[in-house]
């Protein structure tokens, strides 16, 4: 079973401080609008946004993120090149990929690269809030075994 780290456990299993999350998003209106829906979950605080993939290294290590919620198709680094590469960086920080229109074998690449969930951008916020929040509590370290060995 995986323990939060320390600066992350509260009395009886719980987190002691919001999950901070990174959000990297090319469009954006979806951008700011998520970080607006986001901004109002009182366990998730939105701590840095992007709009490439080749920032999302620099955000890992500038915040202390738990979570990146980040587009597949993006400039720069794709969600599976800057998955991986946050995975060599900061493999304690897990992803979750939004996606408009990633297919089976894009969403495949992106669990191998390391994504511990895979969304479409239809789902509803609850989803959205659901993964961020599975992912928090998740050990990221699993999901990368296939691209770090």
């Amino acid at each position: 079973m995986y323990t939060l780290p320390q600066g992350r456990q509260g009395p009886e299993g719980t987190l002691s401080r919001p999950v901070r999350v990174a959000l990297v998003e090319d469009n954006r209106v979806f951008r700011e609008t998520l970080e607006l829906l986001l901004g109002i979950q009182p366990d998730i605080e939105v701590v840095a946004t992007a709009e490439n993939g080749n920032d999302v290294v620099a955000l890992c290590r500038e915040h202390d993120l738990d979570v990146v919620v980040m587009d597949f198709r993006l400039p720069g680094l794709d969600g599976v090149q800057a998955t991986a590469a946050l995975g060599q960086a900061c493999p304690a920080v897990a992803v979750v990929c939004l996606t408009a229109s990633a297919s089976l074998l894009e969403t495949e690449a992106l669990k191998e690269a390391g994504a511990v969930a895979c969304l479409t951008k239809d789902v509803g916020l609850d989803e959205i809030v659901a993964a961020i929040r599975a992912a928090a509590w998740t050990d990221p370290e699993p999901h990368r075994s296939r691209t770090t060995q």
